[in-house]
């Protein structure tokens, strides 16, 4: 336990808050402290699957945005690692997944103020105190000692937690599963003879490739099912690539909230599908694989929602229902992956302590400024920024990669009370209203 006041302590420590505490080791004038509750740093570690590439460009690393010249860009830890030139011979914008994972634990490395091994269990607002402050209680996930400590301001980057019909739990996680377990469970999977895939997103596709080349040494079938109509792409034109934007972002805050989610429907191209060399290299490992009009053991059908998972001695019953045809039917299996997405993890003591100090735009979606701050009931100057749950107000770039360095600029640039990092703007080559509308 320590009396010091830190300027802000962060909640979890994904890339945004490693993002925040890289751009903040350089920045003299503030401190911070972070912490999390998993024993070291790991991205996704249960989709580290292996020739699988971010579908961000390596440009949106944790700083470049803010200062390309830091320590802590990714072509200087391809630099410290010599790998500069096979980057540069690999030729390609995107990078592979497993190397992104290990250049965010060579920052986490070299950085004091992180914190893991320790969930945060509480935060007390002391808005009466002399310098209205939040105090931080923390767990030791090793002896369950708890300690305070005390920041002006806060940032709750809690991040995401898979997204699981209750219709779908219960059973044991070896044979039902989120893809967010797949490399865990994989060793077990591949023994099995017929293997189920729920979902068609980008990991469900990832999956799926990766349990294709398995069945080059193991037998086992294998089927997709997914409630859309097809496994479509992702929208990668440069225009579309543009509403990943600070300029965008500015112009979609700017809305009323209905207005914000008909447009994140109308943009679900850009948020919602499948990385184009994904789905080729899908095409392609399928081609190759029937040549010579060899049957495979694969079913991919779209059209399908699944309702419902029960047990069936050693199988499981999927409950199917063709939506287009209106036509249901029970499928068996032996193993289930669900790539059902997540939804944003936000932590039991934040309602207990601050659902009525904020304001919400609905029931589930809180009210957050441009700069990341929540919206309280009073006026204060202890702020508390959010990462988490942000797409209803800053919409199609809320999880982007590549955008959570301009969240950081905000925030250190406000928290500083000047411009430590440039916060820019005209950035692209389009425009969303007329200046004077």
């Amino acid at each position: 336990m320590t009396d010091k006041l830190y300027d802000i302590i962060g909640i979890g420590i994904g890339p945004y808050n490693l993002g925040l505490a890289a751009l903040l080791d350089t920045t003299p004038e503030l401190n911070g402290l972070f912490f999390d509750k998993t024993p070291k740093f790991e991205w996704h570690p249960g989709m580290l699957i292996e020739r699988m590439n971010l579908t961000t460009p390596f440009l949106g690393d944790l700083v470049t945005f803010a200062d390309p010249t830091s320590r802590f860009t990714y072509i200087n830890y391809l630099h410290e690692h010599n790998r500069l030139y096979q980057f540069y011979f690999f030729s390609k914008f995107q990078i592979p997944r497993q190397e992104y994972n290990q250049y965010l634990q060579w920052v986490a490395e070299q950085l004091e103020q992180l914190n893991f091994g320790y969930e945060v269990v509480d935060v007390i607002d002391h808005e009466e105190a002399d310098e209205p402050h939040y105090e931080v209680i923390v767990e030791e996930a090793s002896t369950q000692k708890r300690s305070s400590y005390f920041a002006k301001n806060i940032n709750m980057a809690t991040g995401s937690e898979p997204l699981v019909l209750d219709s779908m739990t219960g059973h044991p996680n070896e044979d039902v599963l989120h893809t967010n377990r797949y490399m865990y469970e994989k060793e077990n999977l591949v023994e099995s003879p017929h293997i189920t895939i729920v979902g068609s997103g980008q990991s469900a596709i990832e999956v799926l490739l990766d349990l294709l080349k398995e069945q080059e040494n193991k037998v086992f079938q294998l089927t997709l099912f997914t409630r859309s109509s097809g496994l479509f792409q992702l929208e990668k034109a440069k225009f579309g690539q543009e509403y990943f934007s600070p300029d965008f972002v500015d112009y979609f805050h700017s809305l009323g909230f209905k207005q914000r989610l008909y447009t994140l429907d109308t943009l679900g191209t850009l948020r919602k599908g499948i990385n184009p060399q994904t789905l080729m290299e899908l095409y392609e490992t399928l081609y190759h694989k029937t040549i010579g009009q060899t049957k495979q053991p694969v079913i991919i059908q779209p059209n399908t929602e699944v309702k419902r998972i029960s047990r069936n001695n050693d199988k499981y019953v999927l409950n199917c229902h063709q939506w287009q045809k209106e036509n249901s039917f029970d499928y068996e299996t032996n193993k289930v992956i669900l790539a059902t997405g997540y939804k944003p993890h936000i932590p039991a003591w934040f309602y207990h302590r601050f659902k009525d100090k904020i304001m919400w735009e609905d029931e589930d979606r809180y009210k957050v400024t441009r700069d990341y701050q929540l919206a309280f009931n009073d006026q204060r100057d202890h702020r508390f920024f959010t990462m988490t749950n942000l797409e209803h107000s800053h919409g199609t770039a809320a999880t982007n990669l590549g955008l959570a360095v301009q969240k950081n600029i905000q925030i250190i640039n406000l928290l500083a009370g000047q411009e430590v990092y440039k916060n820019r703007r005209d950035t692209i080559f389009q425009q969303f209203t007329m200046e004077n509308e």
